[in-house]
């Protein structure tokens, strides 16, 4: 069974303790050594829903999508149709919710070796080194698979708005799913098809403290995500903490308060044969604000076997890189917390 933290970062800061050795980071494991000198940020590409649904502008916005997709593997989506102030009651609800008491929070608290509900870092191995940071983490998708006990009913408004949110975000995830098929000229469905409706989504609300030493500490391990995509909305008080690793270098991932920001996961890389890049990220710590995301995993059923589509294999210029997977996300999670990548363990 899992060990759970007897407590949380939040309460690590308040209380004024002492900082344990487990949250001291000494190297990352299939990343490399931990090296927060990161002087650029990244020129992650902007792409905007309706140019993408235009059929003026669709073709030139779908060629700055496949250039994304195959560059840094994530873009900031921008004229995506959400309201500025409903995004702004999205953040609000996470920052809300971790400063409530403990005791308020403690009623949605992670059970036993379980992911969802409140808590932080899952301890899977002796030795693991520890995120710092806290997390609300919630299945939204299927509804019928929803664990609401673990969702708050603190602030009052939680589940309507994360309902909502969620809805609004399964539209514009099939719509760049359809898009990305586009870019990369394969048939409508190719990828949609494989999400069915035990389609699954997961809702994590972050919240980082300020950590007294931020040269020595990560709020997020380096990984990439188990996801077919990732939608995260960052943090607008311009508290910088995203970093993504390119060419064997870290850069800053800039923020546009009402931008979403659309990472490609491991599961996506599978699909499309190695021609989406899951990009490597991590989050580090800042020594006297604190910071807060949310960000929405998106996953095909976890039933269904996924591998490269056929069209997007060619013998001779694009072998199929990838094995055959199912349950994508169990696998995931032993890895990420080794510091390993597990989509290495299906290359061919």
């Amino acid at each position: 069974m899992a060990e759970v933290l007897p407590s949380t970062v939040q309460e690590l800061v308040e209380n004024g303790d002492e900082l344990p050795q487990r949250y001291i980071w000494r190297d990352a494991g299939d990343y490399g050594p931990i090296d927060l000198s990161v002087p650029l940020t990244a020129e992650i590409p902007s792409i905007d829903v309706g140019r993408l649904v235009s059929a003026v502008d669709a073709a030139a916005e779908l060629l700055n999508l496949r250039s994304a997709l195959t560059s840094w593997g994530c873009f900031q989506v921008v004229n995506h149709g959400i309201d500025e102030l409903f995004l702004d009651e999205v953040r609000q609800l996470g920052r809300e919710f971790f400063h409530l008491p403990m005791s308020e929070k403690q009623k949605y608290a992670r059970q036993g070796d379980g992911y969802e509900g409140y808590g932080n870092d899952l301890v899977l191995f002796d030795k693991q080194p520890l995120d710092w940071s806290d997390r609300l983490y919630l299945q939204v998708a299927p509804d019928d698979h929803q664990k609401l006990q673990y969702w708050p009913q603190n602030p009052q408004s939680f589940r309507k708005v994360l309902h909502d949110y969620s809805g609004k975000l399964r539209q514009i995830e099939e719509q760049l799913l359809k898009s990305i098929e586009k870019s990369l000229s394969i048939p409508e469905g190719s990828f949609l098809s494989k999400f069915g409706q035990g389609q699954m989504m997961y809702a994590r609300f972050n919240y980082y403290p300020p950590c007294s030493k931020p040269d020595q500490v990560l709020a997020l391990k380096p990984h990439a995500d188990g996801s077919a995509i990732t939608i995260l909305l960052q943090d607008d008080r311009d508290v910088r903490g995203l970093q993504l690793l390119k060419d064997n270098h870290w850069f800053w991932v800039p923020i546009i308060p009402h931008a979403l920001l659309v990472n490609i996961g491991d599961q996506l890389e599978i699909l499309s044969n190695g021609i989406c890049k899951s990009p490597v990220h991590r989050a580090v710590t800042n020594s006297e604000r604190e910071r807060s995301t949310v960000a929405m995993f998106c996953s095909p059923d976890p039933e269904k076997e996924i591998g490269p589509i056929q069209q997007l294999v060619d013998d001779e210029k694009r072998p199929r890189m990838f094995k055959q997977v199912k349950n994508f996300t169990e696998t995931w999670f032993n890895y990420y917390q080794q510091g390993k990548r597990p989509i290495d363990a299906f290359r061919i």
